[in-house]
């Protein structure tokens, strides 16, 4: 059996609106509630399930793997939204993308600190 990364549970202060955040910027639609959990599944299958949490959130990081044509649209709405973004994942190239692989990268946070990216070309 090949193994497959199936969902990730994601920690937030409020689950819906963290959901909500990273979907208007990819382009996809969060999903009915089940259980505690809001929905985000990406075009393989994985699913980031977003859970309320009042405790401190560590955050985390996760990459999008998109195409030219989605990058640009999530990158404008990035921009459009005035969301600070980063070419690096330490932050110390602010309001630049990066052209790593041959291909385009940002990073960005979410409302509860995780540490966003979309990227073009993956890092392999």
């Amino acid at each position: 059996m090949a193994v497959e990364l199936n969902h990730i549970i994601v920690s937030a202060k409020d689950a819906k609106a963290s959901a909500t955040f990273l979907a208007d910027i990819l382009g996809l639609e969060v999903g009915d509630k089940w259980g505690p959990f809001y929905p985000l599944v990406v075009s393989n299958g994985v699913t980031l399930d977003y859970i309320d949490t009042t405790a401190d959130i560590q955050a985390q990081h996760c990459a999008f793997l998109v195409t030219d044509e989605e990058f640009d649209a999530s990158f404008e709405r990035i921009k459009a939204a005035g969301i600070p973004y980063w070419a690096d994942p330490h932050k110390e190239t602010p309001n630049e993308i990066n052209h790593l692989f041959g291909g385009r990268g940002v990073y960005f946070d979410d409302p509860d600190g995780h540490v966003m990216e979309i990227i073009t070309a993956p890092y392999a």
